[in-house]
């Protein structure tokens, strides 16, 4: 019985400073660095950010919410038969977002606010403070696409509406900034497109780029899959 005490008093030691430190944590943190704080994609990326986005698949009415609040205009989209191959579930056209993109994108609502958190907290900062200027149109080879992964025989998450493949972004003061021509250049272009694949990578589960094989030499890919990669 006095072996048992002693142990109780250890684990109890143990445990509750833990318990306490975390409960001070999650009382005085941001919401963007508390998991079970309700999100809005206006507030800047935290340590708990790509958690809540990765929730949404679960909570999809959650996730439309946080759109509807943060101003994205989009067109909701029936969900695909089940059982096929390549669809669309919990799915959008995107209207509007802070910036126009090339090319009609059919996304996942949760690609959709990973997506917008990484354009109004990573591309458009980018943008003004290394050029002066801000991004006008984001040029993209599209989201949903009925495929396997480049070389593989694995459906990829194009298939699913679950990703986005950006070749470059047009500035306002009409200069064009090209994954392919200005990845390895070294210059400012080179400088932005490093700052906006790395703010990728905290947010978007996979974030392809150049370095990942010659497949995306002139695109970044992103998407909220079950992998985590960032090359």
């Amino acid at each position: 019985m006095e072996l048992l005490k002693i142990r109780w008093r250890y684990w109890l030691g143990l445990v509750a400073p833990s318990l306490l430190v975390v409960g001070l944590f999650l009382w005085l943190a941001p919401p963007q660095h508390n998991p079970f704080a309700p999100l809005d994609l206006n507030d800047k990326p935290g340590l708990a950010s790509h958690f809540k986005m990765t929730q949404l698949k679960r909570h999809a009415s959650a996730c439309f919410d946080a759109l509807d609040a943060s101003g994205v205009l989009y067109t909701p989209l029936d969900d695909s038969p089940k059982g096929d191959a390549c669809g669309m579930y919990d799915a959008l056209t995107l209207d509007r977002s802070l910036t126009p993109y090339s090319a009609t994108l059919n996304m996942t609502c949760w690609q959709t606010a990973s997506l917008y958190l990484w354009e109004r907290h990573v591309a458009r900062p980018a943008a003004v403070e290394i050029f002066g200027s801000p991004i006008a149109r984001i040029e993209t080879y599209g989201s949903f696409s009925c495929r396997n992964i480049a070389g593989g025989d694995r459906k990829s998450e194009h298939a699913t509406a679950n990703a986005i493949d950006i070749s470059g972004f047009r500035l306002a003061d009409g200069r064009l900034i090209n994954v392919k021509t200005h990845w390895d250049n070294g210059g400012p272009e080179g400088e932005f497109l490093k700052r906006l694949h790395k703010g990728a990578c905290r947010l978007f589960s996979v974030t392809l780029g150049p370095e990942y094989n010659a497949a995306h030499a002139d695109h970044f890919h992103f998407d909220m899959g079950d992998d985590r990669v960032c090359e």
